[in-house]
């Protein structure tokens, strides 16, 4: 059985439409109007016991609603779901003992207290046993080379440290299920690289169930290789991670050495020049049509070296949620709906 299964999960929000002045506010005491948003929309999918999996998706797009209602903090307005068994907003004991959810722009430690205490009421709230207890924070407190802070305040820790500190709290009574919701938001590359790092073997040694959302695409690319893409509060691709250049790019760069003697010039007619830099030049042209174009290359200039890639996955989905959030304006229905979920 699955560890994580969604079936047609919905979420919907009333939203009071305030208007502009004082009689605009009169009026509003009596007669009120709302705007139904669909923060998730038909939303399924499943994941296997073990799997980590990237969670993608603009602003807005419905990601953070989802591991919402998949960690039962809120309620679907339809569909269903079950997370290690257990239907998530239910809120079980023995289900809430079995996951983890960690948020990047929340916080699960007290702020003025040194992160060890906090770690002692994790103790208490899990009941882990203190043999099982000191075990695991040692283990952690090494992987994650915070040893000298935990007797300090949270409140003077760096951004990258205090993270580190929510992983190990997040960690400490071993869950079998864990929700990350941009875990290096706003960390600076070395402390990525160290989350990074940590996530990627502990999940192979405890193999263990993730999801993660994340905007840093070296994130995804360093620890998963399935994606769910979700935009508009529905899912719009759900595979290999390899597979999203090749669905979503209509392109491929064309990488040239040109012979030290040899001006190229006239390239743009073969493609989209992205870089120009005698010798060295980089071409975009579509992927049907990279054979055509080399072949013209190639018998018009003094070539030394080429190579053919993909465009960077971070570009492609990135053109992807721009594409997508264009026809959403067009079609008159701009909704920004994790957004408005977070308020509310």
């Amino acid at each position: 059985m699955p560890a994580i299964v969604a079936e047609n999960l919905c979420r919907t929000y009333r939203v009071y439409q305030k208007r502009e002045g004082l009689m605009a506010s009169v009026t509003g005491l009596f007669h009120r109007t709302y705007k139904t948003v669909n923060a998730v929309r038909n939303v399924s999918f499943e994941i296997d016991e073990g799997e980590m999996v990237a969670f993608l998706g603009p602003n807005g797009a419905g990601k953070t609603t989802t591991l919402k209602l998949l960690s039962g903090l809120i309620y679907p307005s339809s569909g269903s779901a079950h997370v290690l068994g257990y239907v998530p907003w239910r809120r079980e004991n023995a289900f809430r003992r079995r996951f983890s959810l960690v948020m990047g722009q929340k916080n699960q430690l007290w702020w003025d207290l040194p992160a060890q205490e906090s770690f002692q009421l994790h103790r208490e709230i899990y009941r882990i046993p203190p043999a099982d207890f000191d075990r695991r924070k040692n283990e952690l407190i090494d992987l994650l080379e915070v040893r000298k802070l935990i007797a300090q305040p949270v409140r003077e820790l760096s951004l990258g440290e205090r993270m580190r500190m929510e992983l190990i709290a997040a960690l400490l009574h071993s869950p079998e299920v864990l929700l990350l919701d941009e875990p290096t938001i706003g960390l600076d590359v070395v402390s990525q690289r160290r989350v990074q790092e940590f996530l990627k073997y502990y999940q192979a040694q405890q193999k263990i169930t993730v999801i993660l959302t994340s905007h840093y695409m070296k994130d995804v690319e360093a620890l998963c290789k399935r994606a769910i893409i979700i935009n508009d509060g529905q899912i719009k691709h759900d595979g290999p991670l390899a597979e999203i250049v090749e669905r979503f790019s209509q392109h491929k760069v064309i990488n040239l050495q040109f012979a030290v003697t040899e001006t190229p010039t006239g390239l743009e007619r073969f493609g989209n020049v992205l870089e120009l830099n005698p010798p060295r030049a980089k071409i975009e042209v579509e992927r049907t049509k990279v054979p055509e174009v080399l072949g013209a290359l190639l018998s018009q200039y003094r070539i030394e070296d080429v190579g053919v890639q993909d465009r960077p996955l971070e570009e492609v989905i990135a053109e992807m949620f721009a594409a997508t959030e264009d026809d959403s304006k067009s079609d008159g229905d701009p909704i920004d709906a994790e957004a408005t979920a977070q308020r509310l």
